[in-house]
């Protein structure tokens, strides 16, 4: 089957799709030519959603920097490091021990009182389109859930390619809406390969509302399940210094699927800068990482091995 990768956007409003789509083309093939001097063509399409929540996309022509609609933030040019930067072991080691009191504080059945609403709150003041998306109807159409329109936009599109190999290339918020979209709307539609990056799926206040949903017992042995239909890989990627994925280590946050898989964790250094300012967050610097790279590489080149095809082709695979 032809292979296509399918990109959800994250948080906040975003310049127009078309735009914001090239973008991430461009962000992909220079990783590709960087990782493996690869040029050749590939299918790509980004779900975007943020034409939900905000009425006017961002403008990179916008020159007020207190405008609404300022790009803070555009693709650049790549220039790839010198060196690559060695992992801190010591920010490591710190976001272990922060895993470790998070998940106690959240996800034992003796947690503390009022902490979910505490949580809610921090979520709501932080981040708006996520707090929309557990509790609210879509901004541009009040008579909507934002959690189901948000999943159906993307259940939509990855049934639009159901007879290929299907890689799902994720940031941010994106991983949560493409993570339930495959757990409860489209279980049974096969991915081959799910990609999160900058993920705040690691995030015990997130586990636990997936937890809720799936009606499952709360404590510290509880663990959401990755998704039956993902069937070779789910790769996650993480920047040390990135805040939204400080739980950046998702195998021990997650039980196996039906096919025995854990999401393969990999630790990398996001090089995005703009007008001087380091964003360890931004995808555009994921998409550019050789780690990166090379797990989209390896799915557009991926030859089936004999055995394979042949289960493939009896219906097991």
């Amino acid at each position: 089957m032809k292979p296509i990768i399918i990109g959800i956007h994250g948080l906040k409003n975003k310049p127009a799709k078309k735009l914001l789509e090239s973008w991430w083309i461009k962000s992909i093939r220079d990783g590709l030519q960087y990782y493996n001097n690869f040029h050749d063509s590939f299918k790509f399409e980004l779900c975007y959603w943020a034409d939900m929540e905000y009425e006017k996309p961002l403008d990179p022509q916008m020159e007020d920097e207190d405008d609404p609609l300022y790009l803070k933030e555009p693709y650049t040019s790549f220039e790839p490091p010198k060196t690559e930067k060695e992992i801190n072991n010591t920010k490591r080691k710190i976001l272990d021990k922060l895993e470790i009191a998070m998940d106690n504080l959240f996800l034992r059945e003796d947690a503390i009182e009022g902490i979910e609403k505490i949580a809610d709150l921090t979520i709501r003041k932080m981040f708006a389109d996520l707090d929309t998306y557990y509790h609210g109807n879509c901004s541009l159409n009040q008579n909507e859930k934002a959690k189901t329109a948000f999943r159906n936009r993307l259940a939509q599109l990855l049934k639009k390619y159901k007879n290929h190999d299907i890689l799902i290339l994720a940031h941010s918020m994106g991983t949560i809406i493409s993570y339930d979209t495959l757990l409860h709307v489209i279980p049974n539609l096969k991915i081959d390969t799910f990609i999160t990056l900058g993920s705040p799926l690691g995030l015990p206040v997130i586990t636990k509302k997936i937890l809720l949903e799936l009606g499952k017992k709360i404590d510290e042995n509880s663990q959401p399940p990755v998704p039956d239909n993902i069937r070779n890989n789910w790769f996650n990627f993480s920047d040390l210094d990135d805040n939204i994925a400080a739980n950046y280590n998702l195998a021990d946050d997650y039980n196996f699927n039906k096919n025995a898989m854990l999401p393969k964790d990999n630790i990398v250094n996001n090089e995005y800068i703009y007008d001087g300012q380091k964003n360890p967050h931004k995808v555009y610097g994921y998409l550019r990482t050789p780690q990166v790279a090379e797990a989209i590489y390896n799915f557009l080149n991926r030859k089936d091995s004999f055995l394979t095809e042949v289960l493939k082709r009896m219906g097991i695979r």
